[in-house]
């Protein structure tokens, strides 16, 4: 029992001794934010105008409500966007480890990309990735034929 409980106080002070830097640092950081944040509320005007509560579009006064209606393709595009993105950084992953996976490593990372394939070509058969100009006409041309 007594070399159980000194193998515990070792591993206690290993853990502390390797943690405490961490901990001190974290610390310092949120006394530091803190104190920023009340020496701003401190120090800074108290002052409020109309002309302060006014939206600052560099120098422009704004005209209109500033809620825009984006149409869905901004949105499909930044979907599109997210999706390769992390598809190209597990790839990356695996061209980094390719040499430790082997074979089926090889074949993970291909039925990955298949089923990526297989889901852009559906979206392409369904028209999801028709819109612009070219997709207005066709619509407008399909009313009236």
């Amino acid at each position: 029992m007594h070399g159980e409980a000194a193998r515990t106080v070792l591993v206690t002070h290993a853990f502390t001794s390797e943690y405490l830097p961490f901990v001190f640092h974290t610390a310092l950081a949120i006394l530091m934010i803190g104190f920023i944040h009340v020496a701003a509320w401190w120090l800074g005007v108290k002052r409020h105008s109309p002309a302060k509560g006014m939206p600052y579009e560099s120098g422009i006064i704004p005209t209109g409500s500033a809620r825009l209606h984006f149409p869905v393709p901004f949105y499909l595009v930044a979907i599109f966007f997210i999706v390769f993105d992390v598809e190209s950084a597990f790839i990356f992953a695996w061209a980094v480890a390719w040499d430790l996976l082997g074979f089926p490593g090889l074949i993970h990372i291909t039925f990955f990309i298949v089923i990526l394939l297989l889901g852009l070509v559906w979206l392409w058969l369904k028209g999801g990735l028709e819109w612009g100009p070219s997709a207005a006409g066709k619509q407008s041309f399909s009313k009236w034929h």
